[in-house]
C-alpha cells in the first residue's frame, strides 16, 4: 500500500476577520494536519483547525522579529515530503505581497505537491470596509497598489500621477510617503485616508488630506494599516 502523498496549500486567509475567510479556505483549515500561519489578524481563524493538528507560528508582521525565509520554506518541505497535508496561512491574498514564489520554488525542487487558494486581499477589502470605492467614473478611472516597505524603491513620480494609490505597508514611512507624492507635484489638499486592522472589531480610520493628515496620527501606532491616496476618499461620507 503507497504512502499518502503530502500536499501544500498556500492559503490566504482575507483581511481580518475569520468572517471574510473562503469557503474552500475553512474546509481546508479543518482537514489541515500541519498549520504554518504568519501573524494573523483574527487568531480565531486557528479555531478552524483540529486539536490534533500541528500549529507552527513563523511571523512575518512588519517590524517585528519572524522566521526566515529559508527556514519556512523547509517546513514545508518537511512535512509535505512526510505525507502530510499542509496549510500555509497568509493574510490577504497570497500573490499580493505574499512572498510565495520562494515557497513554491522549494517545494517544486523537492517534488512537493501544492495548491495556492486565493484569499480577499487588504487592499481591495479596506478601502471598501471605510466606504470608498476605488473607482469612480470621474474620479478614479484606474488604481495602483503598491507597498511602500522600501519608498526609496518606488518610482514615485510615476505614480504621482495616478489617480488613486492603495499603499500597504507604509504606516511606518508615512511622512516619507507624504514627502515624495507633494515633491512630484500632488496638491496639499489630495485626499488621504489611513485605514488600520480593516475588517476587525478594532478598525479605525483617519481621514484628512496630504497637508494634515501627519499630525492628525501623530503618535499613533500604524500597523497593520491600508493608506488610500485619492479624490475617492471624499466619496466616503457619501456612501
Amino acid at each position: 500500500m503507497n504512502a499518502q502523498r503530502g500536499k501544500v496549500y498556500l492559503v490566504g486567509a482575507g483581511p481580518g476577520n475569520i468572517d471574510y475567510l473562503t469557503l474552500k479556505a475553512s474546509r481546508l483549515l479543518a482537514t489541515a494536519e500541519v498549520l504554518v500561519y504568519d501573524a494573523l489578524v483574527d487568531e480565531e481563524l486557528l479555531n478552524c483547525v483540529s486539536v490534533n493538528c500541528l500549529k507552527l507560528y513563523v511571523g512575518k508582521r512588519g517590524g517585528q522579529p519572524s522566521t526566515p525565509q529559508s527556514e519556512i520554506n523547509s517546513l514545508l518541505v518537511k512535512h509535505c515530503s512526510t505525507g502530510k497535508q499542509v496549510v500555509r496561512l497568509k493574510s490577504g491574498d497570497p500573490f499580493i505581497f505574499g512572498r510565495c514564489t520562494a515557497e513554491i520554488g522549494a517545494l517544486k525542487d523537492s517534488n512537493c505537491d501544492f495548491e495556492v487558494v486565493p484569499g480577499i486581499s487588504s487592499a481591495l477589502a479596506a478601502p471598501l470596509l471605510a466606504g470608498i470605492p476605488l473607482t469612480d467614473p470621474v474620479l478614479s478611472r484606474c488604481f495602483a497598489v503598491l507597498t511602500a516597505h522600501d519608498p526609496t524603491a518606488l518610482d514615485w513620480e510615476a505614480l504621482s500621477r495616478i489617480d488613486t494609490l492603495v499603499i500597504l505597508m507604509g504606516g511606518r514611512h508615512l511622512e516619507e510617503i507624504v514627502h515624495q507624492l507633494l515633491r512630484y507635484g500632488r496638491s496639499p489638499s489630495t485626499s488621504i485616508a489611513i485605514i488600520k486592522r480593516a475588517g476587525t472589531s478594532e478598525q479605525g480610520v483617519w481621514r484628512g488630506d496630504i497637508s494634515n493628515i501627519i499630525l492628525q496620527t501623530a503618535g499613533m501606532s500604524l500597523s497593520p494599516v491600508v493608506i488610500v491616496v485619492g479624490e475617492v476618499v471624499a466619496l466616503s461620507k457619501y456612501l
